[in-house]
């Protein structure tokens, strides 16, 4: 009989599979590690037992006591899965941006989770790792993992990850390349392949765009489970030879052909550090090993980037047929008043412009939506200033007339926006995921007029 004693043996191991399809043009070797395979569904099992074993070695962790961890799903499934076969009870905090498939699964190994808001700041007392530290110190028994700052995370893969890649490839490997979320992998399986390698393997991390790792300011993006708002001692700085910023949107279609193309149905992070790889391979010649670690499985992503709902709401579809939002959208971009603005600047916008509404917010452009704090809107400031409520040197941050409008994709029918508008008055327009115009009745309108530039001539 062949069997194994636990689910635990199960991890490591994962296969490498080539990609053709999506690599055809590099004409390199690209191999994607394909960590889905673990008995937990992701790269973060080989993190959880490492972590969980040493916790327990320096008596950090006793019998009966609770694992308590700030994740983006997949940690915690491993957790769950770690502590299931050795008994542990369980209590993981989330960012509210993780998907309902992957908090469904971790309440399923019998884990309790507690939601947090994503876009408040590190210090603020509800940032999911301080709800995470808070719960820990309160419960009696109880071990906050931390793999952010947990050295038994890059170890794990130091001591596994690292030399399965090298012997697969029986040491032909001439490019790792994987996503920054914790810096474990990278840092762990990069050191590995340096120190075996002689240098000569170059290690790629990988990061979303408005992460910390790539250098630029930290901005809100979709992608879940990697980037960071600050550098997590788990990173190794000196072990990536270079790191590769992705979008959301390159990332999304990436994932989403990996699926048809390929038949790896992975998430978010997987078609990141693919879309990176590619770029690496392309410029690499036809004599490169490139290996891409895919950290998950993209069962956790069903009612996001393979929904298509939520794509077209988030403008990361084509125009649709007929008369589209695009019509609609004919000035520079979305507009933008910063808070401490006055009333009167505002006004004199707004009636230069003929725009109805702008967007209050301090960030750069292009700006993200948890970035807008509200809105403004012509008729309202009129209302205000004719009845004495506001003075025209008020700030605008004062006197938003929503914190937030309905939104419609880029690609999505222009009956669509036209519903929201006679409910809400405007809506705004999301491209690639990214606010790019605010729509009223008259936008409408003028896009079915006869004249119009785009779609006059169809009507």
């Amino acid at each position: 009989m062949r069997f194994h004693d636990s689910m635990l043996d199960l991890i490591g191991s994962t296969p490498l599979v080539r990609l053709r399809a999506v690599a055809a043009r590099s004409g390199a070797l690209v191999l994607a590690k394909l960590e889905q395979f673990n008995p937990g569904g992701s790269a973060k099992d080989r993190i959880a037992v490492g972590m969980i074993t040493a916790a327990e070695r320096d008596g950090l962790l006793r019998p009966g006591g609770t694992i308590v961890e700030p994740t983006s799903g997949n940690t915690g499934i491993g957790l769950a899965m770690v502590a299931a076969q050795r008994g542990y009870r369980c209590v993981f905090t989330c960012p509210d941006k993780v998907s309902h498939n992957k908090i469904a699964a971790l309440r399923a190994y019998g884990a309790e989770v507690v939601v947090c808001p994503a876009t408040v700041s590190m210090t603020d007392p509800g940032f999911y790792r301080n709800v995470a530290a808070r719960l820990a110190a309160e419960t009696p028994g109880a071990y906050c993992v931390d793999q952010y700052n947990n050295p038994a995370n890059p170890e794990a893969h130091y001591t596994v990850t690292g030399p399965e890649i090298w012997e697969q490839t029986a040491g032909r490997v001439t490019h790792f390349v994987a996503g920054l979320g914790t810096g474990g992998t990278v840092s762990g399986t990069g050191r590995y392949l340096h120190e075996v390698s002689g240098g000569t393997v170059r290690v790629v991390g990988v990061d979303p765009d408005g992460s910390v790792y790539n250098g630029d300011e930290l901005r809100p993006y979709y992608l879940e489970g990697v980037g960071q708002p600050s550098l997590p001692a788990a990173f190794d700085p000196a072990v990536p030879d270079e790191i590769v910023t992705v979008g959301d949107a390159e990332a999304i279609a990436l994932t989403r052909r990996l699926a048809r193309e390929e038949g790896i149905l992975t998430g978010g992070s997987g078609g990141m550090a693919v879309a990176a790889a590619l770029r690496v391979a392309e410029r690499s010649g036809p004599d490169a090993v490139v290996v891409v670690l895919i950290p998950d499985s993209g069962r956790g992503y069903l009612n996001t980037i393979f929904d298509e709902d939520w794509l077209a709401v988030h403008g990361f579809t084509a125009p649709a047929e007929g008369v589209p939002v695009a019509a609609a959208v004919l000035g520079p971009g979305l507009p933008v008043i910063a808070p401490e603005e006055s009333l009167a600047s505002a006004w004199q916008r707004l009636r230069d412009t003929r725009i109805g509404y702008l967007a209050v917010s301090s960030a750069a452009a292009p700006v993200r939506l948890p970035e807008i704090v509200g809105f403004v809107a012509e008729h309202d400031i009129a209302v205000r200033i004719a009845s004495g409520r506001a003075r025209w040197d008020a700030p605008v941050a004062d006197h938003v007339v929503a914190t937030s409008l309905p939104r419609v994709g880029w690609g999505q029918e222009l009956d669509t926006a036209a519903a929201f508008i006679a409910e809400h008055g405007a809506c705004v327009v999301l491209r690639d995921g990214i606010p790019a115009a605010i729509l009223t009745a008259a936008d409408v309108a003028s896009a079915l007029a006869p004249d119009h530039p785009r779609t006059g001539s169809a009507l």
